[in-house]
């Protein structure tokens, strides 16, 4: 009941507060993934857009704007009319690392109106089958005896922000080798010219299950359901250490609030459904619904802690 109360509720707020003639939505939305077709973004895009086409009654396409590491596509939401009809995906690079690297041509927080978490996704530490590490603790006292490389996709990125923190939460210091792909980063580390990565899951996970590379540990506080036997970093050792990878759906700013709350309860409705749980989770994507306001107080909480450590990194060189 409290639920079929909440959608009327929001039903005659977006009926009263938008003008007569203009009945949201009475035309084609669309959604800007900023990244190429086929990837993780990509199939969470086109997910929500028949979802919402269902819920909407209304025809909503995806189109992909690549480029500048999702810079692009997130600039043109953050510059498109807050009319209701344009949608974007927004990552943990777009609205946190990138706009760290004033590379951004777009403020993540005034630009930007956040509408619905979709979910997250940890790393995973993983070193080479040969390096002499079983477990967390071994790989932080090898660190402190030898020096261990990892691989990095670029200054700034969360996976090397992320093997700054811990490097920094654990006493050891980390060599960083740059590599222009992870692909290629993942080649070298199973050859053994590099020690250690913070992985995706993904990516990762056969290749553990072959025994070619060790997972010491993955970057979030709670086990996750497919990888029951990888332990936390936070089990291992290293207390509320966390790291994610997310994705979730943004407006430009200034978005009527009526109609991002009833996206954002079609949404979280998907997401609570065990069919769209499974489909996030073969991507490595953990739902987790939030309320526009959540998401907006995860967002400048991760902009504030990756900053500080993004400051700390540059200080320590």
């Amino acid at each position: 009941m409290r639920t079929i109360l909440a959608a009327a509720a929001v039903s005659v707020a977006l009926a009263t507060s938008l003008p007569a003639q203009a009945a949201w939505p009475d035309q084609t939305i669309k959604i800007i993934v900023p990244l190429p077709a086929g990837s993780a973004a990509d199939t969470v895009a086109r997910v929500i857009s028949k979802e919402l086409s269902v819920k909407l009654n209304q025809t909503v396409i995806v189109v992909n704007r690549p480029g500048a590491s999702g810079e692009i596509g997130t600039s043109e939401v953050a510059k498109a009319d807050p009319d209701g009809y344009t949608f974007g995906i927004a990552t943990t690079t777009t609205l946190v690392t990138a706009p760290l690297l004033n590379t951004a041509k777009y403020d993540p927080v005034k630009d930007i109106a956040p509408v619905a978490l979709i979910g997250t996704s940890p790393y995973v530490l993983v070193v080479n089958a040969k390096v002499p590490a079983q477990n967390l603790k071994e790989f932080i006292a090898l660190a402190k005896k030898r020096p261990v490389t990892y691989s990095s996709v670029g200054e700034g990125s969360l996976a090397h922000l992320a093997a700054s923190l811990f490097a920094r939460t654990s006493g050891i210091k980390l060599t960083e080798v740059p590599y222009k792909s992870s692909t290629l980063a993942i080649v070298d580390l199973l050859s053994g010219r590099i020690d250690s990565q913070f992985g995706i899951l993904t990516t990762t996970h056969q290749y553990i299950k072959e025994g070619k590379l060790r997972a010491l540990g993955i970057t979030s506080t709670k086990r996750v359901a497919r990888f029951p036997d990888l332990p936390t970093l936070s089990e291992e050792g290293l207390p509320d250490f966390e790291a994610l990878l997310w994705l979730g759906l943004i407006a430009p700013a200034n978005t009527a609030q009526p109609i991002v709350q009833k996206v954002n309860a079609i949404i979280n409705d998907m997401l609570g459904r065990p069919k769209e749980q499974e489909l996030l989770a073969n991507q490595a994507i953990y739902a987790a619904p939030m309320s526009p306001a959540e998401m907006r107080q995860m967002v400048e909480k991760e902009i504030s802690k990756w900053k500080a450590v993004s400051q700390e990194d540059r200080r320590s060189k």
